[in-house]
């Protein structure tokens, strides 16, 4: 291994949080252990205070990440009493770590006012205390360069991580094209084969045969609505909008009749109660409410026999709720599918709550609760 990397290998070791704060502790106790050991040799017991207090600020330090204002107020009292008593007559190293750490892992009014509270308390007991009668400068820049240093630094480090969080959506970003280009060029030519063989199939009957006339009409027709919805969503990946893959279909609850009247040309009776005051919902309420009728039904069509579904669509002061009942017999064969994970994940994105499950007296039902003021 070249000496380089090694080098780089140990320092990303040492630089690991728990790894750091013990070799700091570590470092910190050297010292003191040194004066421990020529206090005794020269037996020197007027440094043993001083040697006392240093050992409670470096065990005070070892919460400096997590409770940094709390390991600063408990440093404070220790120094303070230190001072007051005569056992030290200047601030140590662990009290500067202390304010580094304050400056380092809190931010805004909070460190602020730690601060001015902090400072207020040394520099009137550093003012009583020592000679020369300017503690409070003292306490300014003894304090105030750590606690700008951690500001520093931390400041450093949140801009470091924006710009990783930029640089990971602007990946998302470039992935999210190259989906929609392999998207277009594997479904959407497979949509456009199909359209053209449900249309040939349709042009070749003979007269007479209306209903599988209108079947494959009805086939083409969705068809087309598919190649419509992929080509908004592709828009959108494209765009990279923050309005979320619904937002070029154009789909929403107005369009509900329309999709209503699109289950009954399948096969499916189905019916449409709106109650209360329409009101314009927001985008992404607006989308999850249609998504939600529209994979209920499907799953009505694909999942249950001879049945028929109700759907009611309720406005409320607060919130907006979205029901679909059908009355059909389950089918136990296939395979689940995602629909209605991707029900609850729409529901979730909107702050609502939904419900989803078998009726005692048969049938399914899907029941979506969505508040306005939360979307």
């Amino acid at each position: 291994m070249r000496p380089g990397r090694a080098f780089l290998k140990i320092a990303r070791f040492f630089r690991r949080p728990k790894v750091f704060d013990r070799t700091l502790l570590i470092v910190l106790a050297l010292p003191l252990a040194l004066l421990l050991t020529v206090a005794r040799i020269t037996d020197q017991t007027s440094v043993v205070p001083a040697a006392v207090h240093y050992l409670v600020g470096i065990v005070l330090l070892v919460k400096r990440r997590d409770r940094p204002i709390l390991t600063l107020a408990m440093m404070a009292v220790a120094d303070i009493a230190g001072l007051s008593v005569g056992a030290v007559q200047s601030l140590n190293l662990p009290t500067v770590i202390a304010f580094y750490g304050l400056g380092r892992f809190t931010s805004g009014r909070t460190t602020a006012i730690a601060a001015a509270v902090a400072y207020a308390a040394y520099a009137t007991t550093m003012q009583l205390t020592l000679a020369g009668g300017v503690g409070w400068l003292t306490a300014l820049f003894a304090l105030g360069v750590p606690l700008g240093t951690g500001q520093l630094v931390r400041l450093r480090s949140e801009l470091s991580e924006r710009q990783r969080r930029d640089a990971a959506d602007a990946a998302v970003r470039a992935e999210r094209r190259r989906i929609a280009r392999e998207l277009h060029d594997v479904v959407a030519h497979h949509i456009t084969v199909i359209n053209a063989l449900v249309g040939g199939a349709r042009a070749t009957l003979a007269p007479g045969q209306d209903v599988t006339r209108d079947a494959l009409e009805s086939a083409e027709q969705t068809a087309r609505q598919a190649m419509a919805e992929m080509r908004g969503l592709l828009d959108v990946l494209r765009a990279d909008g923050n309005e979320g893959p619904d937002a070029a279909t154009g789909v929403g609850a107005e369009r509900l009749p329309s999709l209503i009247k699109e289950a009954r040309s399948a096969g499916l009776p189905a019916s449409l109660t709106v109650t209360g005051e329409p009101v314009e919902l927001p985008t992404a309420v607006d989308h999850a409410v249609y998504r939600i009728v529209q994979e209920a039904l499907t799953n009505t069509r694909k999942h249950a026999v001879s049945a028929k579904a109700t759907v009611l669509l309720a406005y409320g002061p607060a919130a907006v709720e979205v029901e679909v009942v059908d009355n059909g017999l389950t089918k136990q064969e296939g395979t689940p599918g995602f629909g209605l994970g991707g029900m609850a994940e729409r529901v979730a994105l909107c702050g609502g709550q939904l419900s989803t499950g078998p009726r005692p007296e048969g049938g399914f039902r899907v029941h979506a609760r969505i508040p306005l003021e939360k979307a």
